[in-house]
This record gives structure tokens, sequence and C-alpha cells, in this order.
């Protein structure tokens, strides 16, 4: 499977990524050199989508060690601290950034007995390890998701969940990725994803790009198509996964799931082992993030309301685990009720 964009890479010590913001009327790369930069990227959205948030994360941490002129470990490690829950302050719902830095965090104290200049170089090779497992990972996801696309389905999505989201080809949109290889006459139908269009700017950006049939259609259409007996399938990808398979994901995302139980129409997830959060039980647990009301207000800088109007604007929702049919990993299918039992893929520590 060939990969299409590059959405992130670690380049002489600097971060260079795409700016999912200009997508789809330019596209720019940008470098991020500071901790701070890698912060205000992952705020404004610059770069998204939680298993890149990892990457992004854990490089983010690198160049605060990097950057930083350490005269000892104790030093080191306060600066290692500090900037650990800086930027796992930027955005709280995406498991994967949590997840890469405790990966950067545990593999400093493994390594504790070395010289900071020592203990850097292996946070360096933690995250060229996460980076490639994120590609290899979007790579089985496709695999096993492709198996349960028929030829001739027309699959619906929400969001964006592709190359843009990850160092790889994807979650939500690898199987579709590996379908369209397989000559399989797939159709995408590609919800707009209110408020701030990653569908619409990025899924179909991207799904153009690879020359795969698809149809762009606003939010509050998918109930009808699904009526009219037009979709067989809904793929969408996950921040967070609950123990019990709750899942925060775009916001939309649980109507969809209502709507495609009431019409019997399978709802799948696709995410890496990554983005499930084992330490806690259910929805309940996630913390949902609120983003700016002018997202809401606003389009492309134009008022769209009325001035000093109240505005709630979650960027997710949580879809009960029994809602959906399957979560597509790197290590296969499972039902919501399974997931505790992939503990055990993540090694020690289950973080």
């Amino acid at each position: 499977m060939k990969q299409i964009i590059k959405t992130l890479s670690w380049e002489k010590d600097k971060l260079k990524i795409i700016d999912q913001t200009l997508l789809p009327e330019k596209e720019e790369y940008i470098e991020l050199c500071t901790i701070e930069d890698v912060f205000d990227a992952i705020k404004t959205l610059k770069i998204r989508g939680a298993p890149a948030l990892g990457i992004a994360a854990s490089y983010g941490i690198l160049l605060s060690v990097k950057k930083a002129k350490i005269k000892d470990k104790e030093m080191f490690f306060n600066i290692l601290e500090k900037s650990s829950h800086y930027i796992s302050g930027c955005r709280p719902t995406a498991y994967n950034l949590f997840y890469g830095v405790k990966r950067l965090n545990n593999i400093a104290l493994r390594n504790r007995h070395l010289s900071p200049e020592k203990i850097i170089k292996k946070m360096e090779q933690e995250c060229r390890k996460i980076f490639n497992e994120d590609i290899k990972s979007s790579i089985s996801i496709a695999r096993n998701g492709n198996t349960i696309i028929k030829s001739g389905m027309r699959i619906l999505t929400h969001c964006n969940a592709g190359g843009l989201a990850t160092s790889g080809i994807g979650t939500a949109l690898a199987p579709i990725y590996l379908a369209a290889e397989k000559h399989k006459n797939i159709e995408v139908f590609v919800d707009e994803t209110r408020p701030i269009l990653q569908g619409a700017r990025l899924t179909m950006w991207e799904l153009k790009k690879a020359g795969i049939n698809c149809t762009l259609i606003c939010d509050n259409m998918a109930g009808f198509l699904m009526q009219q007996k037009r979709i067989d399938m809904v793929i969408t990808g996950a921040d967070r996964i609950a123990k019990n398979g709750d899942t925060a994901n775009k916001i939309g995302t649980y109507s969809i799931a209502v709507l495609a139980r009431f019409h019997r129409i399978p709802f799948y997830i696709a995410a890496p082992l990554s983005s499930f959060d084992f330490s806690i039980q259910s929805g309940n647990e996630i913390p949902v993030e609120q983003r700016n009301k002018e997202e809401i207000t606003h389009i492309k800088g134009i008022r769209v309301a009325p001035e000093d109007v109240n505005v709630y604007n979650p960027a997710f929702d949580i879809t009960p685990g029994r809602l959906i049919s399957g979560f597509i990993t790197e290590k296969g299918i499972f039902s919501y009720r399974d997931i505790a039992s992939l503990t055990e893929y993540r090694g020690r520590g289950n973080l």
C-alpha cells in the first residue's frame, strides 16, 4: 500500500508537519523547533488525529530536553516532568497523546542510571519506535478491516481518520485504501463533520488524492442515506476507548452509531491499541474537550451567527460500546466484550 501523504517527519532535530488548517486550498509544511511550537500546532489543529498527536507529543518532549542546557541529572528530570505536564495539557481527550508521553517518561526512568545525554538518545529511539509502530499498525488495520469489506460496498465515514491522522495510511481509511487497491469497487460517503469540516476539508482531500470514488454529504444527511439503503457499513476512528468499549470520537459519531443500529447497518471503530485506555472502566471517565465558540459562530472568519450567543462546542462525544459492531485493530477485530483481553498486547505496564 502506497503512503500518499507524509503527515509528519523528524528531520535535523525538527518536527516537520503538514499544516492541516490550510487544507485543501494549500499544501504547506511547517517546522516545529520547540515544545511550544508543538503545543501550539496541536492546540490550533495544525496537526490532529489521535495517533499523530501521540507522535507529536513524544517529539515535543524530546525537543524540550534536547534544547535545554542541562547541567545535571536532577535538572534533566525536572525539565522532563515540566514538559510532560505542559504537553499533556494541550488536548485532554485523545489517549494516544498521553500514551506517547508515558512511553517517553518510562524510557527515561528505566535508563536513569545513564547520563542525560545517553537518556536523550534512548528517548529519540523511542520516538522513532512510536512513529514506526504507527505505520505498521495502520497497515495491519488495513488488512484486518479489508476482510469485512465486500465488493461494491458503500461505506460511510466521519471526520478524518486517514493518513493525516497518523504517520501511516490511517485507521478508518486504511481498510478503504486497501479495498480500493484490491479493486473492490467501493464508494465512500464522507460526512462534512461540523463545525470545522474535517470530513470535507481533509478526508475528501485524501480520498480524491488517492483516486477513490467518494461523495461528500452534510452531517444531517446520513440518516436519510441509510433509510434509502445507500449505506452498507460505517467505519470511523477513535480518540479514546474505555475498557468497556465506550468510545470517544469526533462529535456526531454517537448520532451515526444510533442511526446505524436502527437501520441494522454494521458500525465499526478502527483504532490502534495506543488509543485504548485500559485504566478507565467506561466513557463516563473520558474528559471531553470543549472548543472555542468561534468554531461554530464563524466560518473562515465570517460570522454566521448573531453576536453574543450562547455556544456549546464539545469536540467529541461518547459512543457506548454496545453500539459498536467491532473494533478493527492491528491485532484483529474484537467485540467490545473482549477489550479487556487486549491488555496483553500492550506489554508490561499496560499503558
